[in-house]
């Protein structure tokens, strides 16, 4: 089970020096968050004052403000006004710019190599009986609220050995403890016992999907 801890991570100037980003994730994995050499990347960037958004071409953004109120968007001189938790589909090469109406925001950024891979943001809602599983080629990341993560069950057929004494079934081992998350924390999904989390709050989670190219 892999957790990725917020106040760990390293915060980077924008290339414009706009406001500084702090990486999650990315693929294939390179030294500077900002060189564009990935083909996706998911990131926390917070924003500080009004300006213009660095360009990725060949790149699809979507973007999510997570703190603060209200961010005016402007991509290609159409203004929209992005709430609390809305994520919003845009081109990475298009010129954008931004001006923060009610303060300070923070926001989480999905960007995918066009054509080769889809990024997709959820906000879903915590619950403290009902897990929410996390899988392979997601990231669940914590936006508000208390939680905590712990592994999936171990599938069935694994659970059921008999390899234990006198040929009989093996003893499962002991579960591992819930991990607490803390604000911004993610959780690196898995097909292999998913891991599950249990709380109050709010959770973004990002999927990036493969695109598929037709044979001829």
């Amino acid at each position: 089970m892999e957790i990725i801890r917020f106040a760990e991570l390293k915060p980077e100037p924008w290339r414009n020096g706009g406001g500084v980003t702090r990486e999650l994730a990315s693929h294939p994995k390179v030294a500077s968050a900002q060189d564009g050499a990935w083909d996706w990347r998911v990131s926390i960037a917070d924003v500080g004052s009004a300006g213009d958004f660095s360009t990725f071409p060949g790149m699809e953004r979507v973007i999510t403000v997570i703190d603060g109120e209200l961010l005016l968007l402007t991509v290609d001189g159409e203004e929209h006004p992005l709430e609390k938790y809305r994520p919003f589909r845009f081109s990475g090469e298009a010129a954008s710019a931004s001006a923060l109406p009610t303060g300070d925001i923070r926001d989480l950024n999905v960007i995918a190599r066009a054509g080769e891979f889809k990024g997709y943001t959820s906000i879903i809602e915590l619950s403290k009986k009902r897990a929410h599983p996390v899988f392979q080629g997601q990231l669940a990341v914590l936006l508000e609220g208390k939680a905590s993560v712990s592994p999936g069950a171990e599938p069935a057929e694994s659970a059921v050995s008999g390899d234990g004494p006198d040929g009989g079934t093996a003893a499962a081992p002991a579960e591992p403890q819930s991990v607490e998350l803390a604000r911004y924390d993610a959780v690196v999904g898995s097909d292999t016992r998913s891991p599950e989390i249990l709380g109050r709050g709010f959770l973004a989670v990002i999927s990036i999907d493969r695109v598929e190219h037709a044979h001829s």
